[in-house]
């Protein structure tokens, strides 16, 4: 893939760019980086031009030096956007980059012609999450990011494939070691913080994709399936828990490019 750095206001934000045509943007999920989309982008960058980010603090991208917010990972992709002379993209956020993609329709919905959640969703944190997320910024900070890691990616696969997925689950392992500290507490914060979101479903008239996995351990499909509305698709992947884009990468493109293909 073709890594690139932009040097913005006040970090520097690592990204991949391939293919041209309609431009696309592909946001990770927590301790990931843009090579949690390698499967796909060939595919997509046959017909698109697809922006893979990394987000503050995770694979070469550096942190936001200051304290920030959901919010501010959202403006810092209008600040790439605007660096690259994007104008108008689809954007798909998986995770944590769902609640991204989220902030940024709700701040700057002009730039999109469509969205989607991957294994994501518009709900808060529930007060027992918010627990945890402060439990394993203790952790961080104690015993780095290791500890964290390798606590959480099993846990992202569906128990049924896990054997099938070792060498996922390993590269998965190797791209989350590569998150910083800093960026690692500051991620884990900003989505303790983050508000409910709900509503940006509900008003937006944006075409909408939401795909969720079927054994999805983290987010279940009842949290991403929230609103129900004509301008937004709801599409299950059977065959995969929280890491679609591994677990089943060929199915995850197809609803991907009809979606795309819709609007």
């Amino acid at each position: 893939m073709n890594t690139k750095s932009a040097f913005l206001s006040n970090l520097t934000l690592a990204y991949s760019d391939n293919g041209n045509g309609k431009a696309i943007v592909l946001i990770h999920g927590f301790m990931g980086d843009h090579r949690y989309w390698e499967k796909i982008i060939p595919e997509l960058s046959a017909e698109y031009r697809v922006i893979a980010v990394d987000l503050p603090g995770h694979g070469d991208s550096t942190s936001i030096k200051e304290e920030h917010s959901i919010e501010e990972y959202a403006d810092k992709i209008k600040e790439l956007l605007d660096d690259l002379n994007i104008k108008q993209t689809t954007m798909f956020g998986h995770s944590l980059g769902g609640y991204i993609t989220l902030a940024f329709a709700e701040k700057y919905s002009h730039y999109l012609n469509g969205f989607s959640l991957i294994h994501s969703t518009a709900f808060p944190d529930s007060e027992e999450a918010k627990k945890g997320r402060l439990a394993n910024v203790e952790k961080v900070k104690n015993d780095g990011v290791k500890m964290v890691v390798d606590g959480l990616v099993p846990k992202l696969f569906s128990p049924t494939n896990a054997q099938n997925n070792i060498p996922e689950i390993e590269l998965a392992k190797e791209i989350g070691y590569k998150t910083s500290v800093d960026g690692t507490v500051k991620a884990l914060i900003s989505m303790k913080n983050r508000p409910d979101r709900n509503q940006v479903l509900e008003v937006t008239n944006l075409p909408v994709l939401l795909i969720a996995g079927k054994d999805d351990q983290i987010i279940p499909k009842e949290k991403t399936f929230s609103v129900k509305r004509e301008n937004i698709k709801c599409s299950l992947i059977e065959n995969a828990g929280h890491m679609s884009m591994y677990e089943s990468p060929e199915e995850l493109v197809k609803e991907m490019k009809d979606f795309l293909d819709s609007f």
